[in-house]
C-alpha cells in the first residue's frame, strides 16, 4: 500500500530540488549568445516578425549615432497624438481608432456608422450566459474569469475552428463587443457573491459608446459625467495597441501561428496580460502612492518625497522590492507619449474630482523620480512617466474598482491583439518555433535497483 504524503508538503519539499536542478549558470548565456527575455544588453528587442499594425519610435539617428528622443506610437502610420486630437470634437475615439486598427484605414462617416452599428449587435451574450457562466464560482481574479468566460464563448460557435479570414474577423469583433460585460459583470459577480455587496447587472446602452456602456454598467445608479466617459475613452485608445512586441501580442502571434482557433489566442493573450510584470503595473502604483501618503507626513514636502522613493528604489520601503512604480519603460526612453498625452486630460479630471493635491503629489513624483534613479543606477536610454504611472490614478477617480484595471487594459487591447492575429493569418504560413541551446551533460543510465 502507498503511504498517504500530504501533496503541499511533497512539492515544497521537492520545489527546492527543482530549484537546484533547473538552475542554469547565468554566465552561459552570454558565452551562447542568448539574448536574456529576448533582450539585448541594451534593452533591444530580438527581431522576430515584421508589423504594418503599430510602430513605436524611441529613438533617432545622428550623425550616424543612434540618440534617445521623445517617444513617439504610431497606429497604422497615424501618431497616436493626431488621433487623440482629432476625436476632440464631441466624438468618443475607441471605436474609430479599432476601426482603424482592424482595416488599416481612418474611417468615413458611413463607414463608422456602419462599424459600430455591427458591434452594437454583437454587443451581447448567449441566452442565460451571464447567470450559469459568470455568476457561477465568481473570483477576485477578474482575469481568469474573462479568460474562463472566453472559452465557454467558444462552445456556443459552431464555426469555431473554421480559419476563414471572415470567420475571425466576425470572432474578433464579437469578442471586443463582449469583453466590457465579461469584465463588469464578472465585477459584480465577485462583489456581490464573495464582497456580500448588492448585485447590479446592467444592460449596455446601443446608443452609448464602449467607455460610456463600461461605467454605465459599473455604477449601481448608471451615472456619469462627460469628462469621466472621454478620459475613460483615451485611456482605451492609449492602451488599444503598442508597438507587437509586448508579450501578450507576441502570445497572440505565437498561438495563431499553430493555427488554434480566435478563442484559444484570446485565451492565451488573457494569460500572459494578467501577469504583474506586463498588466498590473498600474496597481502597484496606485499602492505605492497610497504607502507614499501613509508614511510621509507632509507630501507637498520634496525633500520627504525624495526621501521616500529613495528608499523604495534601496529597496527599504513599499514593497521592498527597489523599484519606483510608474517609471521607466522597456522601449521608451526620454519620454512615453501616451503619459505625455494623458497627463493634460488626467489633469481636468483631478480638477472636476477635486484632487488636485493628489494630482500635485503625482506631478512631483514624476519629476523627482526620474533623477533619483538616474543618480543610483546607470540607465542607457533615459527613464521617464509611463501610461500605467497616470493610468491608476485615473481609474481610482473614476470610482473603479482595483480588480478592474487590468481588465479595462484588456478591453482596450483585444483590438491589438485581433488586428495582429489578422496580420499573422494573411502573412504567415510557418509556425513560430524558437530555438533553445541545450546546455546538459549525458550521464550513463542506472537501473532502479542500483540508484
Amino acid at each position: 500500500m502507498i503511504e498517504s504524503y500530504p501533496l503541499d508538503k511533497f512539492t515544497k519539499e521537492y520545489g527546492n530540488i527543482c530549484t537546484t536542478k533547473d538552475r542554469i549558470d547565468p554566465t552561459l548565456f552570454k558565452e551562447y549568445g542568448v539574448n536574456r527575455g529576448l533582450r539585448d544588453q541594451n534593452g533591444k528587442g530580438v527581431l522576430a516578425g515584421l508589423t504594418n499594425v503599430s510602430r513605436i519610435d524611441a529613438f533617432k539617428m545622428v550623425d550616424g549615432k543612434k540618440v534617445p528622443c521623445d517617444g513617439q506610437l504610431w497606429y497604422r502610420g497615424y501618431n497616436v497624438i493626431d488621433l487623440v486630437k482629432g476625436f476632440q470634437d464631441k466624438r468618443y475615439g475607441y471605436e474609430e481608432v479599432a476601426y482603424l486598427l482592424l482595416f488599416g484605414e481612418l474611417p468615413n462617416l458611413e463607414q463608422i456608422r456602419r462599424f459600430n452599428s455591427m458591434l452594437v449587435a454583437a454587443r451581447t451574450l448567449p441566452t442565460n450566459f451571464t447567470r450559469d457562466v459568470i455568476m457561477k464560482a465568481p473570483s477576485k481574479d477578474l482575469m481568469n474569469s474573462i479568460t474562463r468566460s472566453v472559452l465557454t464563448l467558444a462552445s456556443y460557435d459552431d464555426q469555431i475552428s473554421n480559419p476563414e479570414l471572415s470567420n475571425v474577423l466576425r470572432q474578433c469583433m464579437a469578442l471586443i463587443s463582449e469583453f466590457p460585460m465579461l469584465a463588469v459583470y464578472g465585477y459584480q459577480a465577485y462583489n456581490h457573491y464573495i464582497n456580500d455587496d448588492s448585485l447590479y447587472i446592467h444592460r449596455p446602452d446601443p446608443h452609448l459608446s464602449t467607455a460610456e456602456n463600461i461605467l454605465l454598467m459599473l455604477r449601481p445608479d448608471k451615472k456619469y459625467t462627460d469628462l469621466e466617459a472621454r478620459v475613460l475613452d483615451i485611456a482605451l485608445v492609449l492602451h488599444m495597441e503598442h508597438g507587437g512586441g509586448n508579450n501578450s501580442t507576441f502570445t497572440t502571434r505565437v498561438v495563431t501561428s499553430s493555427g488554434s482557433d480566435t478563442y484559444s489566442v484570446v485565451a492565451a493573450a488573457l494569460s500572459s496580460l494578467k501577469g504583474p510584470k506586463h498588466g498590473g503595473a498600474n496597481i502597484k502604483v496606485v499602492e505605492m502612492m497610497q504607502d507614499l501618503k501613509a508614511n510621509v507626513s507632509d507630501p507637498t514636502d520634496e525633500e520627504a518625497v525624495a526621501d521616500y522613493l529613495e528608499k523604495c528604489l534601496a529597496g527599504e520601503a513599499f514593497d521592498h522590492k527597489g523599484l519606483i512604480y510608474g517609471m521607466g519603460h522597456a522601449v521608451y526612453s526620454l519620454s512615453d507619449p501616451r503619459a505625455r498625452v494623458f497627463k493634460r486630460f488626467v489633469k481636468k479630471l483631478a480638477s472636476e474630482k477635486d484632487r488636485g493635491d493628489d494630482f500635485a503629489l503625482y506631478a512631483m513624483v514624476e519629476q523627482l523620480a526620474p533623477q533619483i534613479i538616474s543618480g543610483e543606477r546607470h540607465i542607457f536610454k533615459g527613464v521617464s512617466a509611463n501610461v500605467d504611472f497616470y493610468s491608476g490614478f485615473v481609474y481610482s477617480m473614476l470610482d473603479i474598482p482595483l480588480e478592474l484595471y487590468t481588465p479595462i487594459f484588456a478591453i482596450a487591447r483585444i483590438v491589438g491583439w485581433s488586428a495582429h492575429r489578422i496580420e499573422e493569418l494573411v502573412n504567415a504560413d510557418k509556425i513560430i518555433r524558437p530555438a533553445y541551446q541545450s546546455v546538459m551533460e549525458p550521464r550513463p543510465y542506472r537501473h532502479l535497483k542500483d540508484r
